[in-house]
């Protein structure tokens, strides 16, 4: 039985829909479609779809896709994305809080601040993704991370139930937080600090001036393509390694940023996932260094292929 059958949708108000093509939703604009698509009106309505849906079923979340790499077989089960119509407010609280959706992007929320004379928050014009993303992997850029303004986060479980977490319930680390992985955030509360706006817009600038110059902001790719290891940078690593300009297929390690992936040839997601595994083989053999990946890598592979190392020269 297909699984839209099995999934009770009286009043539900969100749009559902099946075999879903999930590339236009990702930076890399690639991967194949998701078995059922849940975009939920509002965090009641997505409270309620968790209640009504079977728990066997798996859920994935995917805010804007600029970390993430869907494989090209799909996805199975329930794919849910937040859209800004229910989750993309921003709001100024008493003080110096902002309360954010979380498909807030990153770059609007540090627009708000700055309107609202909020400083602390430019770090986030940096940040490829959405407030969401944020909560769950502690963006940060320029040597400032999420969790240094967060205050607190709004989430619903898998089964439908509210919860508001601590920053220190949070459990971040760098790139990481350990908050289970069945909670789906919703809204978050962020402090700033009162600050001129022309200053503000200043620091935002700033950002804007080093993205443009040292990375490839203008081509298909989902940003940071590994995590720093302790006491390096995973650029300088991949650039030691040779693999400045690798390609394999329709992917390519860009020659502007060695830590970032491109497609720029059509590349299949098999193309980048089979790059970004020959890399980090290349890194471990010539430094020793195990990279991790940043992007998520989600979904089932095509037919009946598996990634490895890929070895050639092009």
């Amino acid at each position: 039985m297909p699984l839209i059958d099995a999934i009770d949708t009286e009043g539900i108000r969100g749009r559902i829909s099946v075999d879903a093509p999930l590339a236009p939703f990702t930076w890399f604009r690639v991967g194949g479609p998701a078995e059922v698509l849940f975009q939920p009106a509002d965090a009641d309505d997505l409270a309620l779809f968790l209640q009504r849906l079977d728990p066997a079923v798996p859920v994935l979340v995917i805010g804007v896709g600029s970390n993430l790499l869907v494989r090209d077989g799909g996805i199975d089960g329930v794919v849910i994305r937040l859209t800004a119509k229910g989750f993309g407010h921003a709001v100024r609280e008493d003080g110096n809080h902002i309360r954010a959706g979380t498909a807030l992007p990153d770059k609007r929320l540090a627009a708000f601040a700055r309107d609202q004379g909020l400083s602390g928050f430019a770090f986030f014009h940096g940040v490829p993704g959405t407030v969401g993303g944020a909560l769950r992997m502690n963006a940060g850029a320029n040597g400032v991370e999420t969790r240094e303004r967060l205050v607190a986060a709004h989430a619903v479980d898998r089964s439908g139930k509210r919860h508001t977490l601590t920053n220190e319930e949070m459990g971040f680390s760098y790139r990481h937080s350990a908050t289970p992985g069945d909670l789906i955030f919703t809204e978050a509360v962020f402090a700033g600090m009162p600050d001129d706006p022309e200053a503000i817009q200043a620091a935002m600038d700033s950002v804007d001036a080093h993205r443009e110059a040292a990375q490839p902001i203008r081509d298909k790719t989902g940003g940071s393509t590994f995590t720093n290891p302790p006491g390096g940078k995973a650029w300088q690593l991949v650039d030691a390694a040779g693999c400045r300009g690798l390609r394999v297929g329709g992917a390519m390690v860009s020659e502007k940023h060695c830590n970032f992936l491109i497609n720029d040839q059509d590349a299949s997601a098999y193309d980048l996932e089979r790059l970004g595994e020959t890399v980090r083989a290349r890194v471990l053999d010539t430094s020793g260094i195990r990279l991790e990946w940043e992007i998520r890598r989600v979904g089932r592979f095509a037919g009946n292929r598996t990634v490895a190392p890929f070895l050639g020269e092009g």
